[in-house]
């Protein structure tokens, strides 16, 4: 120990320390108020009302040293509780760590339900049983439990946790601004997204994006099983794919740049080494639309496919791959289906109409825009499908082409129509695709056609200028695609963290 002060001498002990440190700086702190005081006795007191064990691990993983230098090995990988688990284990004792999401005191016992990354399990709390208090958990405390497994039809899952032990993993320091107990939130979507890192514990908020990831996972597997090769392209370019104003400007060092609206450049330019590609990236649109369909930033699915004979070949293959992922999802997320109460169709054929033809069927029910389909036409033309084939989607092909895109060939039995298809799910536009220009002086001419400069895109036609084959491709909107498969009424809902016009937090 350091030398003492004069004050000090001769009762150095840590008590007598402690003490005068305390008179000290209780002299230095500014008066307190009876009111000041009596919150912090409170508090104090709430504090010392917590009796939960803190969780201690003599299991806990410490990596062993060879000729003094640390290995890492996989014997030891923590494992998530899946229902699987416990339901092989009934009357035997597990242990796992979760998240306490609701507690329900009743007369001299509890049930605590439990939240793991994707499933609820209730537990049954008894005192005389459970070696570990209760007393001061709270909902968001993060625990680690151990208990019997038994049978029990009403809980989730058909099991419950009769518990002999709880500890504290780590503790929710506030209560919740939101409900996430409830099985929705049942609060306005400004302010779920304003207090987003609490809503996505709400078991339904974070089902969506469970389903959100079966999706991609489908979509992935599918098209691996087809021979396409999964790539990576820039998102930071030097030109965007789609043109217009719709881009996001920004500085790379001393240069003008742009964050990328579409992969398609690249994706085209990968058909001629990989013959089938596809991407699954972000996207970017500079579009000031303040809609509940529109997002700036949104997860594109993209694919191209080489030595195709039609953009029919593109639209078939996009239907085996919906029927695959709905397939995909109902086999592994009908826990999360259950919960969401999702309407999953069932896809069989999918019926197709030109842009004149969807005009003539929706007749004076549909807009004035001659060129496209404005949201109404869009809502009219799924609700003809739905009624006359019992199909939840549509396709809509031949636009005019003399609107973007550029690389879209041109029909060859009317030129002034393009090789380019939306497909229409219950309502809303989810896919964008068609057929591409593969012939270099093609390209160069519908460039010029547009007002564009080919040598703004000269690393772009290099593909074209050392060949290509015919070839076709689109792009699915995820967030749009699961808004709709689930009945969301804002596309929102389904990103995580939503970009829109007004929004950049969190």
């Amino acid at each position: 120990m350091g030398q003492c002060t004069k004050s000090l001498r001769g009762v150095c002990t840590p008590s007598t320390i402690k003490e005068l440190l305390e008179t000290k700086l209780a002299e230095a702190k500014p008066a307190v108020t009876a009111e000041e005081s009596a919150d912090k006795a409170n508090a104090a007191e709430e504090v010392k009302s917590v009796e939960c064990t803190k969780f201690t691990n003599p299991n806990q993983y410490i990596p062993e040293k060879k000729d003094g230098i640390t290995q890492i090995n996989t014997d030891h990988l923590l494992h998530e509780f899946d229902f699987s688990d416990a339901a092989d284990h009934i009357g035997e004792e597990i242990s796992l760590r979760a998240c306490v999401h609701k507690i329900r005191q009743m007369s001299g016992f509890a049930f605590l339900i439990l939240r793991t990354g994707r499933y609820l399990i209730q537990s049954l709390y008894v005192p005389e049983q459970c070696k570990d208090s209760i007393t001061g958990l709270r909902e968001g405390n993060f625990v680690w439990v151990r208990g019997k497994v038994t049978k029990n039809e009403k809980a989730v899952g058909g099991v419950e946790l009769q518990l002999s032990a709880l500890e504290v993993i780590a503790n929710c320091n506030e209560e919740y601004p939101l409900k996430v107990s409830n099985k929705k939130l049942g609060c306005a979507l400004d302010i779920n997204l304003d207090n987003r890192s609490v809503a996505l514990r709400n078991i339904y908020e974070r089902a969506i994006f469970k389903i959100q990831e079966g999706v991609v996972g489908g979509f992935r597997e599918f098209l691996i099983g087809q021979g396409f090769t999964e790539i990576h392209t820039p998102k930071i370019v030097a030109q965007g794919a789609e043109g217009g104003a719709n881009i996001f400007h920004l500085e790379y060092f001393d240069k003008p740049a742009f964050l990328n609206q579409s992969p398609q450049f690249y994706k085209q330019t990968a058909v001629a080494f990989f013959d089938r590609v596809f991407e699954i990236a972000p996207v970017y649109r500079a579009e000031k639309h303040a809609t509940s369909r529109h997002i700036n930033e949104y997860i594109g699915l993209d694919f191209e496919m080489g030595y195709i004979d039609s953009m029919y070949d593109v639209m078939a293959m996009e239907t085996a791959c919906l029927r695959y992922v709905m397939e995909y999802l109902k086999k592994h997320y009908a826990f999360e289906l259950e919960l969401l109460e999702a309407d999953v169709p069932v896809i069989r054929d999918i019926p197709s109409v030109t842009l004149l033809e969807a005009k003539e069927i929706l007749g004076n029910k549909g807009s004035k825009n001659k060129l496209d389909l404005e949201p109404e036409d869009e809502v009219a033309i799924c609700e003809y499908a739905k009624k006359t084939f019992d199909s939840d989607f549509i396709f809509v092909t031949h636009f005019p082409s003399s609107k973007p895109p550029f690389y879209a060939m041109n029909s060859r039995e009317d030129p002034r129509l393009a090789y380019k298809f939306d497909l229409l799910f219950r309502g809303l536009e989810i896919t964008s695709g068609g057929q591409r220009i593969h012939d270099y002086q093609e390209q160069l001419d519908k460039m010029h056609a547009q007002g564009l400069d080919p040598e703004d895109f000269k690393y772009y036609l290099e593909a074209h200028k050392y060949g290509l084959p015919p070839h076709g491709g689109l792009g699915i909107g995820l967030e749009r695609l699961v808004m709709k498969l689930l009945g969301l009424s804002n596309v929102r809902q389904a990103s995580m963290f939503p970009r829109d016009i007004n929004r950049l937090l969190p």
